[in-house]
C-alpha cells in the first residue's frame, strides 16, 4: 500500500514516520524546501522524542521520502491530509487556508479508488464541505481525527487509545482501507469507532474542550484556595479519587498553552456561534479567561517577590509550553516572561530543548545555557515548565549557584520540602507558601 501525507509539521511528519515504520511506502508531501530537506535526511525540525529515531529508520529503509511536489501523492491508496488549522488573525475561529490549499492542489492527482483521509482538527461540517470537492474526482473522503500528546507523539499514534474514522453513510471501502491502514494497531485490540462526518469532527474539539474546563476548573479553585488558606493539591488528591472525576488534568498551576487546547476551543465557540449555539459553548469563554488568568497571577507573585527582596532580575525555568517539547506557541511561561519585561523586570530563561524557538518568538529574552547560568545572580526563581530535569534539581546545589533564596513554583510541582530544607521558601499556585527549614 502506497501513502502519502500532505503536510509535514508536528502531526504530519510524526504521522508520515509512523506510516513508514509500519511498513508502507510512505511520502510526505509539504511546501516549505528546507523542511522538507531536513525531513529527508532524518532530522525532525522540531523536538519529539522518539521521532528521529523514527525518521532515520524510515529513511534508511527507503520506505520514507519527503517532497515539496504534490504530484508525487499520484496514485497512492490513501492520502492524508495534516495540515495546520491556525486561529484566523482578526478572529477566534479556526483558518481553514491550508487544508483548503492541501484539497485544491491534491485535485488534479485524485483518481478512482483513492481515499482522502483528514486529520486536521477542523470546525464540524468541513469534512461534508470537502467531500463534495472530492467525489467528482472518484476518490472519497473520510474523517481520522489525531489525538496527539506533544512529548508522547509517536506512541500516540502507533498506540493510540482509540481510533475514529469519519465516513459517509455506507462507505464501507473507506473503513476497510483505514483498518488495512491501521491493521497492527487493532491487533493489538484498539477501540474503534465509525462515526459520521459530523461526530468525527467533533470527537477531537470536545475532547480538548472538556480538558480545557477540567484544567480551568481546578485553576478556579486554586484561586479560592489562595484567598481561604487551602491547598488546592490536596484538594484535587480529595476530589480525584471520585471515580466519576479522576486525578488527571487537575493539576492546578499556571494553565494551559500550545498550539491545540488554546486555539480549538475559541474555534469551537466561533463554530458554535456561526451555527446559532452562541450560548451553547459560551462557558468556554469563562475557561479560557480562568486560563489566562493565572499567567496574570504567576507574573504578580513574581513582581511581589522581587519587591519583597528588593531585587530585579528572575529566573525563569522552562520555557516551552509543555515539557519533552520544544513548543513555544501560547507558552505560559513565555507569557510571563513578556509580562514581567514589560514590567521593567530583567528576564533570564533556561529551557532543555526551546531555547531556540524561544529566542525566535521572543528575541528580547536573555536566554541561557544552562540552569547554573540561568540562577546565577537572579533574585527569584520561578518555574515554568514541569521538565524532569528540574523536578529532579538538587535545591542544595542550586543554593550554591546564586544567592535567591525564593521560588515560584508555577507547575506546583517541586519538591517543596526538600527545597525548604535547603534554605528557600516556596511560593505556589493555590498553595500556602512553604517557609525556609
Amino acid at each position: 500500500m502506497k501513502i502519502a501525507v500532505i503536510g509535514c509539521g508536528y502531526l504530519g511528519a510524526v504521522h508520515a514516520a509512523a506510516m513508514a515504520s509500519l511498513g508502507f511506502d510512505t511520502v510526505g508531501v509539504d511546501v516549505d524546501a528546507s523542511k522538507v530537506e531536513r525531513l529527508g535526511r532524518g532530522e525532525p525540525p522540531f523536538f519529539e522524542p522518539g521521532l528521529p529515531e523514527l525518521l532515520r529508520a524510515g529513511v534508511g529503509a527507503g520506505r520514507l521520502r519527503f517532497t515539496t511536489d504534490v504530484a508525487e501523492a499520484a496514485g497512492s491508496d490513501v492520502v492524508f491530509i495534516a495540515v495546520g488549522t491556525p486561529q484566523l488573525p482578526g478572529s477566534d475561529a479556526a483558518d481553514l487556508a491550508f487544508v483548503d490549499a492541501a484539497i485544491a492542489s491534491l485535485e488534479p492527482h485524485l483518481g478512482a479508488g483513492m481515499l482522502v483521509v483528514g486529520k486536521s482538527t477542523v470546525p464540524v461540517g468541513t469534512a461534508a464541505r470537502l467531500a463534495e470537492v472530492v467525489r467528482p474526482t472518484g476518490a472519497r473522503l473520510a474523517w481520522n481525527p489525531e489525538f496527539l500528546r506533544e512529548g508522547f507523539a509517536v506512541q500516540d499514534t502507533l498506540a493510540p487509545d482509540r481510533l475514529v474514522y469519519g465516513v459517509e453513510p455506507g462507505d464501507d471501502a473507506a473503513v476497510e482501507r483505514l483498518d488495512a491502514v491501521y491493521a497492527s494497531v487493532l491487533e493489538r485490540g484498539t477501540e474503534r469507532l465509525v462515526l459520521d462526518f459530523a461526530t468525527a469532527e467533533l470527537v477531537k474539539v470536545s475532547a480538548n474542550a472538556f480538558l480545557a474546563t477540567k484544567i480551568s476548573f481546578i485553576n478556579a479553585m486554586a484561586e479560592l484556595a489562595e484567598t481561604v488558606g487551602a491547598d488546592v493539591t490536596l484538594l484535587a488528591d480529595a476530589i480525584g479519587l471520585d471515580a466519576r472525576i479522576g486525578r488527571r488534568f487537575l493539576n492546578a498551576g499556571l494553565g494551559f498553552g500550545g498550539g491545540c487546547l488554546p486555539k480549538d476551543i475559541r474555534a469551537f465557540q466561533a463554530r458554535a456561534s456561526e451555527l446559532g449555539h452562541a450560548d451553547t459553548l459560551a462557558f468556554l469563554g469563562e475557561v479560557d479567561r480562568i486560563n489566562l488568568r493565572r499567567r496574570d497571577r504567576m507574573a504578580a507573585l513574581i513582581e511581589r517577590e522581587l519587591d519583597a527582596v528588593g531585587g530585579d532580575r528572575v529566573a525563569m525555568l522552562g520555557l516551552a509550553f509543555k515539557p519533552d517539547s520544544d513548543d513555544v506557541r501560547d507558552s505560559p511561561a513565555l507569557d510571563v516572561c513578556r509580562h514581567l519585561q514589560r514590567a521593567g523586570r530583567s528576564v533570564i530563561g533556561f529551557d532543555p530543548q526551546a531555547r531556540e524557538t524561544a529566542g525566535r518568538v521572543l528575541p528580547s529574552l536573555e536566554i541561557a545555557g544552562s540552569v547554573a547560568d540561568a540562577v546565577r545572580g537572579a533574585d527569584v526563581l520561578a518555574l515554568g515548565t514541569e521538565w524532569r530535569d528540574f523536578r529532579e534539581l538538587d535545591p542544595v546545589e542550586v543554593a550554591q549557584w546564586t544567592q535567591a533564596r525564593v521560588v515560584v513554583d508555577g507547575r506546583n510541582t517541586l519538591d517543596a520540602a526538600r527545597w525548604s530544607a535547603a534554605g528557600f521558601r516556596v511560593v505556589g499556585l493555590g498553595k500556602p507558601e512553604v517557609q525556609p527549614a
